[in-house]
């Protein structure tokens, strides 16, 4: 039997090996061994009850089980390949799309409701051909994405793909017009009065506008009765991704946090009201200002009852090389991680205790104070991002080639709603000002306070009680002792109206000296991280290393930007700026 199994898994490696020398070779004139991954396993579960009826039960439970487990995890495909594009390319495209098709729709000018109605009532019917070459090129990119899924689903593994992600999820049609673009490509529909449905869809809520209207959105694509149909086919679980980055970037941390906070428990009440069962995706990047921090701490702040024996995270950049470099940290970090995970998910067998109304009614009240002193920075002061632009070297970091993404959504324009969350995290990161992970929370807690020392104790109680609380202050604590006001100070050198920039830094010099005062008093303690003594001394060692590259860095940007020199000089200084970039980043560790 075993040696019929290994012929047959030879023929597999072997169509595998032929498709990458011939990557034009038809698959379907390819000899192969397993279909899928589930006959391995058949034949693999037939050798284990064997090995059990036959009394060798130690035998069964030891490298078959194991090797079981592996074909169960990896499969085929070796990972789940999550796809994720922004809402309105697919709007752009089913806009396209209906104009070729009879009746030639006006896609664009239709309100939600009509929108929804006309994709739902589409997907029952069968697919229409399509002309490529009257589409666009970006339409057809759009559309080749969801044929190759299909091809990469038939010929690797119908595992071969986790979820597709939709960023900017403003309306429950971004949804619809996803499962309607796989509706055209073979993907999802109706086949012998069946749905079937090959396709998991994950709407990504990242704005704070967008985090707010998160349950409008759901309640409306849960009460679609076709893509309940269409949901169910495909695993029976909706997938909500939760953006840190964007919604930081957006309203400030106080603001984020609190909307990603409420928002899991609107999504969690909806997706209950449905008997549907939910998986919350969290979107963190490496940074406190991107939902950073330690996993075992995060995973037990979620809001109570959120957490039902699985959560998702994504690991970014620097953070898998320092979590997962090696065997020891990565074991470390992924018990920590199932430590947290066992905890929060006592409720599925013990009623959880809901979250006191006087904390909540604090925080939504702390919140508002900590946006309107965020906002007042970023969107009301005037030549806030030439400051930025010119303090930090987020323009020499996009010549890096390192990212996923252009570091603007739109070229050349220097607005708040162009710029990317990581360039802007690691920006202020740099130049040491780490203010998106901080800002705006030391006015909302000196305004609430008001001087009252009640007050002050009912925030120290809170911080002792609430583990999200507690761990949104210990994660600002750090971002905060990362900052160096001094150091910020010496980028504003670079800016070339130096009374603007002056005044801009004063603001942040003293909001910042004001965070940490409400902070020590808050946590009762005297120095920043004095209840993380590891921390706080990991963090003074690198100090003496990172403060001179801070100098390197402000002289050659200076000098890479002198517009008097000739191109040949300015391009000597590009090479040490960009290595003091990777320098800096390596020393500050979590930066974008």
């Amino acid at each position: 039997k075993l040696r019929i199994m290994r012929g047959r898994l030879k023929m597999n490696l072997t169509a595998v090996c032929e498709r990458i020398e011939q990557p034009d070779l038809d698959p379907s004139s390819q000899a192969s061994g397993y279909a899928s991954e589930q006959e391995l396993l058949l034949d693999l579960q037939l050798i284990y009850d064997s090995l059990l009826a036959g009394g060798d039960a130690n035998m069964a439970d030891a490298g078959l089980k194991d090797l079981m487990r592996l074909v169960e995890t990896f499969g085929f495909y070796l990972m789940h390949l999550d796809i994720r594009q922004e809402s309105t390319r697919h709007t752009e495209a089913v806009t396209e799309v209906l104009k070729q098709l009879p009746g030639e729709v006006d896609y664009a000018s239709l309100d939600e409701n009509t929108r929804q109605q006309l994709i739902t009532q589409a997907l029952a019917t069968p697919a229409p051909p399509l002309d490529y070459a009257t589409l666009s090129e970006e339409t057809r990119e759009t559309l080749e994405v969801f044929n190759v899924m299909r091809r990469m689903q038939t010929e690797v593994s119908r595992n071969a793909f986790g979820n597709y992600v939709i960023s900017m999820t403003h309306t429950a049609s971004h949804i619809l017009e996803v499962m309607y673009l796989a509706w055209l490509t073979g993907l999802a529909g109706r086949q012998h009065d069946e749905w079937f449905c090959r396709i998991r869809i994950s709407p990504l809520f990242e704005t704070i506008n967008d985090l707010d209207h998160a349950e409008t959105i759901l309640s409306q694509l849960l009460e679609n009765e076709t893509y309940r149909e269409l949901l169910n086919k495909a695993c029976h679980c909706q997938e909500i991704m939760l953006g840190y980055s964007d919604s930081c970037k957006d309203g400030g941390i106080l603001a984020s946090n609190w909307s990603l906070y409420e928002a899991q428990k609107q999504i969690i009440a909806i997706t209950s009201k449905y008997n549907l069962q939910v998986r919350l995706f969290h979107g963190r990047g490496g940074t406190i200002g991107r939902g950073g921090g330690p996993t075992h701490e995060a995973i037990l702040s979620q809001p109570a009852g959120t957490v039902h024996g699985q959560i998702k995270f994504t690991e970014q950049g620097e953070v898998l090389r320092y979590k997962y470099s090696n065997p020891e940290t990565a074991l470390y970090e992924l018990s920590m991680g199932l430590t947290g995970l066992l905890k929060a998910s006592r409720v599925v067998i013990k009623a959880h205790e809901e979250d006191r109304r006087d904390y909540m009614g604090i925080m939504d009240e702390l919140t508002r104070l900590g946006e309107e002193a965020y906002r007042d920075l970023i969107d009301n002061t005037d030549g806030l991002f030439d400051y930025f632009y010119e303090v930090t070297p987020v323009t020499e970091i996009g010549l890096l080639n390192i990212g996923s993404r252009p570091s603007h959504r739109k070229q050349q324009d220097r607005s708040k709603g162009s710029i990317r969350a990581i360039p802007w995290v690691f920006g202020w990161a740099q130049s040491r000002h780490t203010l998106p992970a901080w800002y705006g929370l030391g006015s909302a807690l000196e305004n609430w306070r008001n001087n009252d020392p009640s007050r002050l104790a009912r925030l120290q109680t809170m911080y002792l009680e609430w583990p999200f609380f507690r761990s949104l202050l210990s994660n600002i604590q750090m971002a905060l002792f990362k900052g160096e006001m001094d150091i910020a100070h010496e980028y504003t050198r670079l800016a070339s109206n130096a009374e603007l920039a002056e005044t801009i830094y004063s603001k942040i010099r003293t909001e910042y000296r004001r965070t940490v005062t409400q902070v020590l008093h808050i946590a009762g303690i005297h120095h920043l991280l004095e209840d993380n003594l590891p921390l706080s001394l990991s963090l003074h060692r690198r100090d003496p290393y990172l403060d001179p590259l801070n100098s390197i860095q402000v002289t050659l940007l200076s000098r890479y930007r002198n517009n008097d020199l000739t191109d040949e000089q300015r391009n000597r200084w590009l090479k040490p700026l960009l290595l003091s970039i990777n320098a800096i980043a390596s020393g500050m560790r979590n930066t974008g």
